[in-house]
């Protein structure tokens, strides 16, 4: 379920054929069963305008959930390369030998990053330098226990919740359950719309499968980490790593 979810387009299909499929079906039932005769038209369109009303507010609610998790994401980016950038600058206060360990550490961590929020990155060797960048300012620290050393320590601990705190705004996406009930409610919303008399043809019933439809697709982009068109771009992270590549070069002329 999470691949249908993670896929815009796939949610984008689902929800257009599954929509056609209830309003062709209303119709059908229109035509086939007993048509509404004119004392019930009018409490039948009451009904309709507050169905389609409920599902144009659960679209623009799921929308903004989507939007602020989308935000929280950029958020969490920003504060990761920040944690890093300031970590990366206070390994000055470390020994030389310390220091120059935590840099290149850094170097790697800050790409691996990068490639996290790209698609291309590798959990298990994140975590080794994530092990390692804490061993190299632990040891500096014990070896020199000071408040100094003990700044760096703290920053050290930034980087590593930071991380933490991005990986948790990944997974909290729309639920499934949510999904389903936009679905159901789209779906009799279209039957009910089927099922109204008509003065155009058939080919109206194809507006509203394509507007929600396109509607679903913009949610499920944005609440979509990696698998939409709408994506957040690693940009301090990037940042952050040509500011050390040039800072290294500095130091290395």
């Amino acid at each position: 379920m999470h691949t249908i979810i993670d896929n815009p387009f796939i949610i984008f299909s689902v929800f257009f054929v599954t929509q056609v499929c209830a309003a062709y079906l209303g119709d059908l039932f229109r035509r086939t069963l007993r048509p509404l005769d004119s004392d019930e038209r009018e409490d039948f369109s009451t009904v309709l305008t507050a169905t389609l009303t409920l599902l144009g507010l659960i679209i623009g609610f799921s929308f903004s959930m989507a939007v602020s998790r989308y935000d929280q994401r950029k958020s969490y980016e920003e504060a990761e390369a920040n944690a890093i950038g300031t970590e990366f600058v206070r390994a000055d206060l470390l020994p030389a030998e310390g220091a120059t360990r935590v840099r290149e550490l850094l170097k790697q961590y800050v790409n691996q990053r990068i490639a996290f929020y790209l698609g291309g990155g590798e959990a298990s060797v994140e975590a080794k330098l994530q092990s390692e960048l804490w061993s190299a300012v632990a040891h500096a620290a014990k070896s020199q226990p000071t408040p100094v050393a003990a700044l760096t320590v703290s920053g050290m601990n930034d980087v590593l919740n930071s991380q933490g705190y991005t990986q948790a705004a990944w997974w909290n996406r729309i639920p499934v359950a949510a999904w389903g009930l936009m679905g159901l409610i789209a779906f009799f919303s279209n039957m009910l719309l089927g099922y109204r008399e008509r003065r155009t043809s058939r080919l109206g019933l194809l507006i509203l499968p394509v507007i929600a439809s396109i509607a679903f697709f913009l949610i499920a982009d944005i609440d979509s980490p990696r698998g939409g068109v709408i994506q957040v771009t690693p940009q301090n992270l990037i940042s952050v790593s040509q500011f050390m590549k040039a800072q290294q070069q500095g130091l290395n002329p």
